[in-house]
């Protein structure tokens, strides 16, 4: 929720055996909704390993699958190397936990700390040529009815503006993934909010109809796309990603452009003129953009709720949700204008998520 919510690198520590075997849910979550966090362990003495000693645990092995890399310290002068390249893996290419487990005995020890130390170099590599640009506007300027579905990944790299002014040249509306709905205002006249099993008809729509996809920042997730066969039958299908790992695994594209969102949609503007699809926005814009329920006076709605919420709410109010049908009529029925204005638990929908993330977002 901090790491959300700030925009930095979201740290916690733990004690030894069950305080970090508590920590595999979170660790999970952030794995899967590339958040940067680095988590803390503590172990028994290095020469107590492996003898089932109390409260001992491999949590380094027990949480090899849910992190982009972890570390065990097993010698105090390795101690500061170890946390900074801790924090640049977090917030290297695609974001992510970082675990450090720190045996008994490094954290009594004493070393000299090194204020000449180096910091890591971990770029943004962005596999971009001049070509790969021009095969996307050429099926740009193609494309009648272009879609752009934005998520996560736009709000991991700053790419809000450049999603924006993408849309507003090449006069194409936009989706979201669940990760990215604050990515653009709810104000903006051509977001259609969210996509998927849960999301907006006007959405879902636009998306099923379109015959240019531009994927920016989005892992197909089973719940945005339903049937991968037909999901983009009808269409072309353009990924930018940062992870080369996400490219034609769930959904196989017809262009992909491996790289940070923002440098790339920043390339590809460079050279993109202005285009027009009225036809195609008044199509689009013709369906509802909100879940309606039957009014009634003697029973309140879901809508008629959050809506009340709100009103009494600052605009730039942070909502964090648990996991549910709550948070579906959270993400329909509230409006968010801001970047990370909504906490809430995507890829692994962690039932629990929205007390902890809430005070996170508080700190």
């Amino acid at each position: 929720g901090y790491a959300r919510a700030s925009g930095k690198t979201g740290v916690v520590l733990a004690t030894s055996g069950p305080g970090a075997t508590n920590l595999v849910t979170g660790i999970a979550n952030a794995y899967l909704d590339s958040v940067p966090m680095v988590a803390v362990t503590g172990n028994v003495a290095v020469n107590n390993l492996g003898k089932d000693s109390f409260q001992e645990v491999d949590i380094v092995g027990v949480t090899q699958p849910v992190v982009k890399h972890n570390f065990m310290v097993r010698d105090v002068s390795e101690l500061q190397k170890t946390i900074k390249e801790a924090f640049a893996i977090a917030n290297a290419g695609r974001k992510g936990p970082v675990l450090i487990d720190i045996p008994k005995n490094v954290q009594i020890d004493e070393w000299e700390y090194d204020e000449n130390m180096e910091e890591p170099c971990m770029e943004r590599k962005t596999e971009c040529g001049k070509n790969d640009i021009s095969e996307v506007l050429e099926m740009i300027k193609k494309a009648e009815r272009p879609f752009i579905y934005a998520g996560g990944g736009v709000l991991a790299s700053g790419a809000e503006e450049e999603v924006l002014e993408l849309s507003r040249r090449i006069d194409a509306p936009v989706g979201l993934s669940m990760m990215g709905i604050t990515a653009i205002p709810a104000s903006y006249p051509l977001n259609l909010g969210m996509c998927g099993m849960h999301g907006r008809y006007a959405s879902i729509m636009a998306q099923s109809d379109c015959d240019l996809l531009i994927a920016v920042g989005v892992r197909f997730s089973d719940r945005a796309t339903g049937d991968v066969d037909e999901y983009t039958k009808k269409c072309m299908t353009v990924h930018i990603d940062i992870d080369r790992a996400e490219i034609n695994k769930n959904v196989q594209t017809d262009h992909h452009i491996i790289g940070d969102a923002k440098q790339v949609l920043n390339l590809l503007l460079e050279r993109l003129p202005q285009y027009e699809h009225k036809e195609w926005k008044d199509f689009v814009l013709s369906f509802p953009r909100e879940t309606e329920y039957g009014e009634s006076e003697s029973v309140l709605t879901p809508k008629q709720v959050l809506s009340a919420i709100a009103r009494k709410c600052p605009q730039d109010s942070i909502v964090a949700t648990d996991v549910g049908q709550h948070q579906m009529w959270a993400i329909q029925h509230l409006h968010f204008d801001y970047p990370g204005q909504l906490l809430t638990s995507g890829g692994f929908g962690t039932m629990g998520f929205g007390l902890g993330a809430a005070i996170g977002a508080k700190v």
